[in-house]
């Protein structure tokens, strides 16, 4: 049987496609990360990784905390080079959403005026090292960076392969 390209019907296929890569919140979305296990509109989903389900951001990218962060305080310990490296998970509002995240979501107001999202009281960061979704590379660096269960609980279990170390 022979195929024919039939210019019409492609550009169909395409726009098709293309539609439903946007979310009504309903269905079920084409995930950022090829491991994600729940896609939203929201800042916050999960995702499975070789540490086991966790927090990821609207992207698909692995959130962090930080243990020099205290929880609860409104603030963020990690300023300068440390947010050039662990840029801040970022809010448009004051009640972010979030799906499969079973802790507490919220924000804080950073010094210049931002919402940083924060899951039980601690901030929330990525990792300038992941280059991908779904890398977690980040996890376990200097002993004070740690991957997000979607409880809010840190992960301690060592990555897979060493980290490497950024300034802070």
């Amino acid at each position: 049987m022979r195929t024919t390209w039939r210019p019409a019907a492609g550009i169909a296929v395409v726009l098709l496609a293309a539609a439903g890569c946007g979310s009504d919140g309903g269905g079920d979305d084409a995930a950022t990360a090829p491991s994600s296990t729940a896609a939203s509109d929201g800042v916050l989903s999960t995702a499975d990784s070789d540490l086991g389900e966790i927090v990821v951001d609207a992207e698909g990218r692995t959130v962090y905390v930080f243990d020099r962060d205290t929880a609860g305080s409104g603030s963020s310990a990690c300023e300068g080079t440390c947010l050039e490296n662990w840029p801040a998970v970022p809010a448009d509002e004051q009640n972010p959403e979030a799906a499969g995240v079973n802790g507490e979501v919220g924000t804080i107001e950073r010094g210049d005026g931002t919402r940083q999202v924060t899951l039980d009281g601690m901030p929330l960061y990525t990792y300038a090292g992941d280059a991908d979704p779904g890398d977690v590379t980040g996890q376990g660096v200097q002993g004070v960076w740690w991957v997000v269960s979607p409880d809010g609980a840190k992960l301690t279990a060592a990555p897979s392969e060493p980290a490497p170390v950024p300034g802070y």
